[in-house]
């Protein structure tokens, strides 16, 4: 059964392309019959990782964003790539690659899409158990990254305060404190 408030897609075509995400251009019609365009990005889904360590610290991540022109705190993230085996695959490569840490175990806390009014993206949350750095990090060309530890309740505070606005990592924060499990 079809639902009535579904669109209908004529022809969908790259409007432009680069490395990261695509913006699509497609002609629709509407419900009432209407025919017009719409425009979104497009883009692989990815992971996001809460990862605490043996001690029960936290692994954040700081990273230049050129987008908003500052350092931003976070979580480790990152796209799911072809080669990575399952989601939990593609959370422990990411973490390893941007922080050099690897975890004895991951869960997965939630799939959510964050802006899928204007983007079809994806993002697979996971929090990590038993974090060790066991390597040096393995960055992209194009990824300034420091990691290093705090506290759940520093981070939390650091939410509170606005000194973390990176919209990941206040999710799969609070998400967790909400619902995920006790352990770390």
């Amino acid at each position: 059964m079809t639902d009535d408030l579904a669109w209908e897609t004529l022809d969908s075509q790259t409007a432009y392309e680069c490395p990261g995400f695509t913006i699509r251009n497609e002609s629709v019609v509407l419900p009432d019959s209407t025919e017009t365009e719409f425009d979104y990005l497009s883009e692989p889904a990815a992971v996001v990782v809460l990862p605490f360590t043996t001690d029960g610290k936290v692994v954040v991540i700081e990273e230049w964003r050129q987008a908003v022109q500052r350092v931003n705190r976070g979580l480790p993230v990152g796209s799911v790539e072809p080669t990575d085996e399952d989601l939990d695959a593609a959370a422990r490569r990411e973490l390893r690659e941007e922080t050099g840490y690897t975890a004895d175990r991951v869960e997965q806390l939630c799939t959510v899409e964050p802006a899928n009014g204007i983007a079809d993206s994806v993002l697979h949350f996971f929090v990590a158990h038993g974090c060790s750095q066991t390597d040096s990090q393995q960055l992209d060309f194009n990824e300034s990254i420091r990691a290093e530890t705090t506290t759940l309740d520093a981070l939390k505070e650091a939410i509170r305060t606005d000194e973390i606005r990176d919209g990941r990592a206040v999710l799969g924060v609070l998400y967790h404190e909400a619902f995920g499990s006790d352990e770390a």
